[in-house]
């Protein structure tokens, strides 16, 4: 199959539904996150597929793994604070998320990796 853009990456497919997993979990937090764990994680979950699709559309291979990187920290820093919730609201079901995160690490990981292997990185 062909990819004519970044929304035939299943990686950006996967991340997409891990927002909506994510908008899921935070809207049974309490009010008094909204401001704290609800913003942070809402921008880092909707900051991965950004990157993903900005790297894709950069024309030169260091910008996309530059993005790629970025979208694989962004999947770092929203597992922490999914870890973070897991611990205190513990009525939550995060394993959704959790193991979507990681099969997101790992694709974004192998597409780095296969990137500075064909570049002069």
């Amino acid at each position: 199959m062909e990819l004519r853009g970044y929304k035939d990456l299943i990686v950006w497919q996967k991340s997409m539904d891990l927002v909506k997993f994510v908008y899921k979990i935070t809207d049974q937090l309490p009010k008094q996150e909204q401001f704290v764990l609800t913003s942070q994680m809402l921008r880092a979950a909707i900051s991965i597929p950004s990157n993903i699709a900005e790297g894709w559309s950069r024309n030169r291979k260091l910008e996309f793994i530059r993005f790629f990187e970025m979208a694989y920290a962004s999947s770092s820093e929203l597992e922490t604070q999914l870890l973070i919730c897991k611990d205190r609201y513990t009525k939550i079901d995060y394993n959704q998320a959790l193991n979507l995160i990681v099969e997101i690490q790992k694709m974004l990981s192998k597409m780095i990796q296969n990137q500075k292997l064909n570049s002069n990185y």
